[in-house]
């Protein structure tokens, strides 16, 4: 069996995550003191005792997803399952790329922290709010989707976002093209053609200001090669280069986050099985709408991962 594991991304963020893994794992304790640290503020009070709405702040939510699952996977690590070992590749879903590059040695927990506050702010600043906008358009495939969202441009900027799995598409641009894509989608037969609650509009051509800043706070980064393959957004390739991984996660910002073609790649190189590491389990229903022949699994809370180690036989999954 081989094995994959994935990381989430924003919009799986609630209350409360991670703090029963903080108390049964002081490694999961200390992923959280760190991160508050690296921050210079007690993100962890906000994620156990905030409020929703200045969680779901992308400033906020984004460090806090990546706590989260790094510290699923510390629990995980406590019980004996190491990322070389149990896992042939990982990937992220948007900000859950970093997630995944922490898991793999390529990015420090506390590096991750810094870029993704730095990555939140950027992404929110670079459009006025109000003037973007995101929608998800439910049965149609990608190219159905793109087809949408260029005839809705007339001009705007209005792109296929998110190609999540065969029937569900996001697209995100300037609020009126991305309105007009609704009307669209629904006139091509989507089942649902919906505006998504999200602050701004997220990898599109918008965002090109938070690159240039990502592109400026990853050079002052070290990032080293990864000690298992990531299979990246805008590729959906394996990368194992880190001078690759820099590159990708600027474009990142901008391109589209290709996770149908990244779990089918995951498929053909042989994976069988693929974890969810943090909060939720969003990308567990992709996934199995993606493939069905692909078992998932969540893996957020001690029972989770105390389940998860369980399952898991002597000796390695990726040969």
């Amino acid at each position: 069996m081989s094995r994959a594991f994935v990381f989430p991304g924003q919009g799986a963020q609630t209350i409360g995550m991670g703090r029963d893994l903080a108390l049964a794992y002081p490694a999961a304790l200390h992923v959280f003191e760190a991160v508050d640290e690296a921050l210079g503020e007690a993100l962890s009070t906000l994620i156990w005792q905030g409020e929703a709405d200045a969680l779901t702040l992308t400033r906020n939510a984004q460090p806090a997803l990546m706590a989260t699952s790094v510290a699923a996977l510390r629990a995980l690590e406590a019980e004996g399952l190491s990322v070389a070992d149990h896992a042939a590749f990982v990937a992220g879903h948007s900000l859950g790329e970093y997630s995944a590059l922490v898991a793999v040695g390529s990015i420090t927990l506390e590096d991750a922290a810094r870029l993704l506050r730095t990555r939140g702010e950027a992404m929110q600043s670079a459009v006025p709010v109000g003037e973007g906008a995101m929608a998800a358009l439910l049965g149609l495939d990608f190219d159905a989707a793109k087809a949408v969202a260029d005839e809705a441009a007339q001009g705007q900027v209005c792109q296929a976002a998110n190609d999540n799995d065969p029937g569900q598409v996001v697209v995100s641009g300037q609020r009126e093209a991305v309105e007009r894509a609704l009307d669209i989608a629904k006139g091509k037969g989507a089942k649902r053609a919906m505006l998504l609650p999200v602050s701004a509009p997220f990898h599109c051509d918008l965002m090109a200001p938070a690159a240039g800043v990502m592109a400026e706070a990853l050079d002052d980064v070290d990032i080293r090669d990864p000690s298992v393959p990531l299979i990246a957004n805008v590729t959906a390739s394996p990368v194992t280069d880190a001078r690759d991984i820099r590159a990708l996660l600027v474009d990142q910002v901008t391109g589209s986050v290709r996770w149908r073609e990244s779990v089918m790649r995951m498929a053909a190189e042989g994976v069988t099985e693929i974890w969810e590491i943090g909060a939720g389990k969003a990308l567990s229903g992709m996934i199995r709408r993606i493939d069905r022949t692909l078992e998932t699994r969540a893996v957020g809370t001690p029972e989770q991962v105390a389940e998860a180690a369980k399952s898991v036989e002597e000796g390695p999954a990726n040969v």
